[in-house]
């Protein structure tokens, strides 16, 4: 995602980043479901309606990042050579983003104590998968665009529904392997591992073929 280049919008951004550290702080202590907005607000030492104008629920302070991965997604499929199809270009977005160590791709104990933040509280993982839900979205309208299918295209909702299925394996394999073996680069080769099988899968998909290779 482009950094803001004015003054104001730098300013935004750095006051939203602060509130999500604060906020992350606050719920790896306690948990997500023990921590209260006003509490997160007298932590970083501003007031309630500050934190609310900057994220609408408190969950979208735990998942600050959640926009930023969308136009990853959306701008990696607009700026696609038209030569490459949009599933490749995913696939080659997955081992951009590991090679880049984007915060999204990461495997380590500080993203593990991420997962098990998410994995303690019945919100997060409500809207973990509303999240995913979304994205699914954002990927089929992107898929249907780049190959001039119109938005409710089935072959392409397919698609977007097959991937976003294989990079949540993906992640959780990488991460289970990395609670096991405590390494990040094993976890990098897994998650891309899977990313590459689903998506030699969804190229040889027959049903598939025709709109979205």
């Amino acid at each position: 995602m482009s950094t803001p280049t004015d003054l104001r919008s730098r300013k935004r951004l750095v006051t939203r980043r602060a509130l999500s550290l604060v906020a992350d702080r606050l719920f790896w202590e306690r948990g997500f479901d023990n921590v209260t907005v006003d509490e997160i607000a007298a932590a970083a030492d501003v007031g309630r309606m500050t934190v609310f104008n900057h994220f609408p629920r408190k969950e979208d302070m735990f998942f600050d990042r959640d926009e930023e991965g969308r136009e990853t997604v959306r701008e990696a499929l607009r700026q696609r050579d038209p030569g490459v199809s949009p599933i490749e270009t995913l696939r080659r977005l997955a081992h951009q983003l590991i090679a880049d160590g984007a915060p999204y791709v990461e495997f380590s104990a500080r993203s593990q104590r991420f997962i098990e933040t998410v994995e303690g509280s019945e919100t997060l993982e409500a809207r973990a998968r509303a999240i995913r839900d979304e994205l699914e979205h954002v990927v089929a309208a992107a898929l249907s665009e780049c190959t001039g299918q119109e938005a409710t295209d089935a072959g392409a909702r397919l698609a977007a529904a097959l991937l976003l299925a294989t990079w949540t394996v993906a992640f959780l394999e990488a991460h289970r392997t990395f609670r096991l073996r405590q390494d990040t680069e094993e976890a990098k080769a897994a998650f891309l591992t899977v990313v590459d099988k689903g998506a030699a899968g969804l190229k040889a998909a027959a049903p598939l073929s025709t709109t979205v290779r």
